[in-house]
């Protein structure tokens, strides 16, 4: 059958629905992070036009966050990859090693163009040098990096390609930067990579700990479940364990501010307290679980006060949160990347699960320990075996059991021992020359990876290398010898597990742009070609459709932990969204495992497991020292998913941080005499990034914080991961993201330059937008970024040590229209000065500027742009040096409220004339809509009221 009309063909089932306006609506699930929401969405004209959140849906029940509620916009046409294309030949002079500078790395990258071939073409040439390499090297010479953003049968098609038909483990997903220790854990601790908990248990529960995430921006759906429960329970508690203070821990009812890196010191002496006061549930531990004993010979030495030092706080805050989970009816745990991402993992997750074990909070309404995944399908990854050191079905590679059955179930004779190549490991074999070829899908290693040097020179120095991807102006982009256009969300059908075990299907609204296929069927298509080469099987790849791949991937769950051989397309279709396991015959999915309080072990016990044990090991993976006194941590924002490859291109969501920065103790920042908005140089031996240094006293003392979604696409340097480590949990074999050395001092840029335009769409946005990357490696700082709501304007600023060489300078003239030979272009120049300044007019509208030498007014001119601001009140002070507008004019201030468009400065000056939370929400209405605001709005209410107390004082 031909796959290409196969993957193009009409959505499957979803009934259609009428919205509130009398459109036509499909349902959907949103494609960011793991809560897994539902989405009613219309499409016209081949375009999505309007989303809304499905009230039906049990993840959210029509609750959507900023992100989910502009997806119509995501999806306009801008950035995408439309045609497959094919570099002829890859030149690689120049990369000698896989220390390589970064800008050398992507010069070499991109010396020779690709052009534009057929499908079968494109194909045809990836089997041909897939098979040559596999045939010359073998199979473990060529592997897959793919990403928790397929859906489940795109990734059950590429494990059946590299297991089945390569006959290689060198498989893994960009999962493996923030989940791969949630599944480690729970294997040592219950025996099997299944969360035991579920959405509802929030309500049910009467403590909630916290540990390494903040919901409240990363999870806003999930944050305001939590609010509700809080809101219907008095007796409900909370505490946050965060180095810093999130938004999620100022709601905490207690804030453990621990030092990085002491998580597994914190969950042990609270698991002594609970020893210590009668707080542990002897009898669930003598008859539900084993290696209590000898854990318990360990803890003596980890009495709070032993380790409140180490953890950084004092001993009787670790005392209270022990007491708070301990005396709880039900307590529930949750956490994310904090913990996950660290070289010590697994343990930091074991740790905190024993806690549960000890006094069996555990396989009961309201607790459990609940991992909160950050993709849409990180779960059915896992459940697909995507991860190169596990197997489908849970199934895990080192049992030759397991391995015997899955080949017999795929008809082949044997499956590879050996683990594979995990994504840090991947990508160093591939600087090493052991592996000769990569398959990127749906992911960008080029901006998520640690230490970005040696990831860009490995991409550099590979023999092949092709990007399956929807977008065709990510970092990783530049590196493809081949790019297959692949469908995006709205564009393709199948299925995403959430982090409750939640199935949910996933529906087709719009047709994809140009010749983009779903990635199932593209792998599907390669694979028979590639079994033809091989002389293999090439049947094994021939499905009708996509439901045809998940009755397959269902089928071989069948008797797992993971049973989902009850589920299909059509039952989805009929009954909902469903929750593992669901086995054939079941009538509903389950919403809590092990309530039997058997354990998927083989005594059916669970474990106190050695691997999170008290033992001695760095905090950190790398110490700080006087040349590298901070710690740097990343996080992730409100309004931004990722690297941006999708919200970077909706205007109106960079409004709430409009730029990167890098965040400081204000006292640290008085203490090295630096000056909050000043650009700094962030660096260690791995990289370095130059930002604006922002004041933030949420983060502690020694300590900073930058966001992880900037790269190289937006930054003269390819963002946080520039500095990152890539030391890895030996268990979990996740890179320690969250931890680095590193040194801040004053960038001494003295010399500004910065352009704003107006474009016509978002998609002239994207494409003025790609024009510009290219030149941001060339300036010391370079942020290219997006403002505005209904209008899109691209912004440009630039910093040096001294004045740029007068054609680059027009070169970016051109580009934002700012020609001083335009005839609608206004100029101001003062040489002796400096100083050069453009303005362009169209009618009664400033639509592009340029400012050099002198910026102060950048900030309220482009918002004048944005805003379409009459030009006569804005004329006579167009190149006036004002860091403020005059009266009457707009001023640029952030975007609290991403609903209803209500900036910072409104706010305040309502919270000025006394109104509190709910007359913020009756007269301006922000925080009524999604409530991802709510959290920044409680915080500005209590400092306004701390500033009228104390005025009264």
């Amino acid at each position: 059958m031909d796959m290409s009309e196969a993957g193009r063909a009409a959505p499957a089932g979803g009934e259609d629905r009428k919205g509130r306006d009398g459109r036509s609506e499909q349902a959907t699930v949103c494609c960011y992070c793991g809560t897994g929401c539902g989405v009613l969405a219309s499409a016209e004209g081949g375009r999505i036009t309007a989303v809304r959140g499905d009230p039906a849906h049990p993840a959210n029940f029509g609750r959507l966050c900023t992100k989910g509620s502009t997806l119509h916009l995501a999806a306009a046409p801008g950035g995408r990859a439309l045609y497959p294309e094919l570099r002829g030949a890859r030149a690689t002079a120049g990369v000698t090693a896989v220390t390589a500078a970064v800008s050398t790395a992507v010069s070499t990258a991109v010396t020779t163009t690709r052009r534009r071939v057929g499908w079968d073409v494109a194909l045809d040439t990836a089997a041909e040098r897939f098979a040559a390499i596999i045939r010359r090297h073998g199979p473990d010479a060529v592997a897959f990096y793919i990403s928790g953003q397929l859906l489940t049968e795109d990734y059950y098609v590429f494990n059946k390609l590299a297991r089945a038909l390569v006959g290689t483990n060198n498989i893994d997903s960009n999962s493996r930067l923030c989940m791969s220790s949630a599944v480690s854990g729970y294997k040592a601790t219950l025996g099997a990579d299944s969360v035991p908990t579920c959405y509802e248990d929030i309500a049910l529960a009467d403590h909630l700990l916290i540990a390494g995430a903040n919901p409240a921006w990363a999870h806003p759906i999930v944050f305001r479940r939590i609010e509700d429960a809080r809101r219907a329970n008095p007796d409900f508690s909370l505490t946050v364990v965060d180095p810093r203070r999130t938004e999620t821990a100022e709601l905490a009812d207690l804030h453990l501010q621990i030092a990085p890196g002491s998580d597994v010191l914190l969950y042990n002496a609270m698991l002594h307290v609970l020893l210590a006061e009668g707080l542990a549930d002897r009898d669930f531990i003598r008859d539900h679980t084993s290696g209590f004993e000898a854990l318990q010979a360990q803890l003596g030495s980890y009495a709070p006060g032993e380790v409140a030092a180490a953890c950084g706080l004092p001993a009787a805050q670790i005392v209270e949160a022990a007491r708070r989970f301990g005396r709880a009816r039900a307590a529930l745990s949750m956490w994310c990347q904090g913990l996950n991402q660290s070289h010590h993992g697994t343990a930091n997750n074991a740790a905190l699960i024993h806690l549960h074990l000890a006094s069996g909070q555990i396989a009961r309404p309201g607790a459990g320990p609940f991992s909160l995944t950050g993709q849409p399908n990180a779960m059915g990854g896992r459940e697909v075996g995507a991860l190169a050191t596990i197997l489908p079905g849970h199934r895990n590679i080192d049992d030759a059991a397991d391995r015997a059955e899955l080949a017999r179930l795929w008809n082949i004779p044997a499956l590879p021992a050996a683990p594979g190549l995990a994504a840090v490991q991947l990508f160093e074999a591939l600087a090493a020359g052991r592996v000769k070829a990569v398959w990127i899908a749906c992911t960008n290693p080029a901006q998520s990876l640690p230490d970005q040097a040696r990831v860009r020179a490995a991409l550099a120095t590979a023999e092949f290398v092709v990007l399956q991807e929807a977008f065709a102006d990510t970092e990783t982009a530049a590196y493809a010898d081949l790019l297959l256009p692949a469908a995006s969300w709205g564009e393709k059908s199948g299925t995403v597990t959430n982090s409750e075990r939640r199935v949910s299907r996933v529906r087709a609204l719009v047709p994809p742009p140009g010749e983009a296929r779903p990635d199932w069927a593209i792998v599907a298509d390669f694979a028979r070609r590639l079994a033809t080469r091989l002389e293999r099987d090439a049947t094994a790849f021939d499905w009708r459709d996509e439901a045809a791949v998940f009755a397959e991937h269902a089928s071989l769950s069948a008797g797992r932990d993971c049973d989902m051989s009850g589920l299909s397309h059509a039952l989805l279709e009929r009954d909902g969204p469903q929750q593992w396991p669901f086995p054939a015959g079941a009538q509903q999915g389950t919403a809590r495992l092990f309530q039997d309080k058997r354990f998927a072990t083989a005594d059916g016990r669970a474990r106190f497991a050695p691997i999170g044990f008290p033992v001695a090991h760095a905090l950190l993976p790398e110490p700080v020292d006087a040349r590298h006194p901070f710690v740097l941590t990343t996080g992730r924002l409100r309004d931004h998913w990722h690297g941006m490859s999708r919200t970077g291109k909706v205007a109106a969501l960079w409004g709430h941080t409009p730029r990167a920065e890098v965040a400081l103790n204000p006292a640290d920042i008085a203490g090295r005499g630096l000056r909050a908005g000043e650009l700094v140089r962030i660096a260690n031996p791995r990289g370095e990034l130059v930002l604006p240094l922002a004041a933030d006293a949420g983060v502690a003392a020694g300590q900073a914080w930058i966001p992880m979604h900037w790269g190289s696409a937006s930054l003269a340097q390819p963002g946080a991961n520039a500095l990152t480590s890539a030391a890895v949990d030996p268990a979990s074999r996740q890179p320690a993201l969250k931890q680095a050395a590193v040194a801040i001092t004053p960038a001494r840029l003295p010399w500004r330059a910065a352009w704003a335009r107006l474009a016509d769409s978002p998609a002239a946005a994207c494409t003025l937008q790609e024009s510009l990357r290219p030149r941001l490696a060339g300036f010391a700082y370079a942020a290219l970024s997006l403002s505005g709501r209904e209008r899109n304007v691209v912004l440009l600023e630039i910093a040096a040590g001294a004045a740029v060489d007068a054609e680059v300078i027009a070169g970016l003239d051109a580009a934002f229209d700012c020609r001083a030979d335009d005839a609608q272009v206004m100029t101001f120049d003062d040489a002796a000065r400096g100083i050069a300044k453009r303005a362009r007019v169209a009618g009664d509208a400033l639509v592009a500027l340029r400012l050099a030498g002198e910026v102060q007014a950048f900030g309220w001119l482009a918002a004048a742009i944005a805003q379409a601001e009459s030009l006569a009140p804005l004329r006579r002070w167009l190149f006036a040096p004002l860091a403020q507008p005059p009266l009457g004019l707009a001023a640029a201030e952030r975007t609290v409220c991403n609903c209803f468009g209500v900036g910072e400065g409104r706010i305040r000056a309502c919270l000025a004339g006394g109104a509190g939370l709910e007359g913020l929400q009756q007269e301006l209405k922000c925080g009524t809509a999604c409530g991802s605001c709510l959290p920044e709005l409680r915080r500005m209410v209590a400092e306004a009221g701390s500033g009228l107390a104390a005025a009264a004082a």
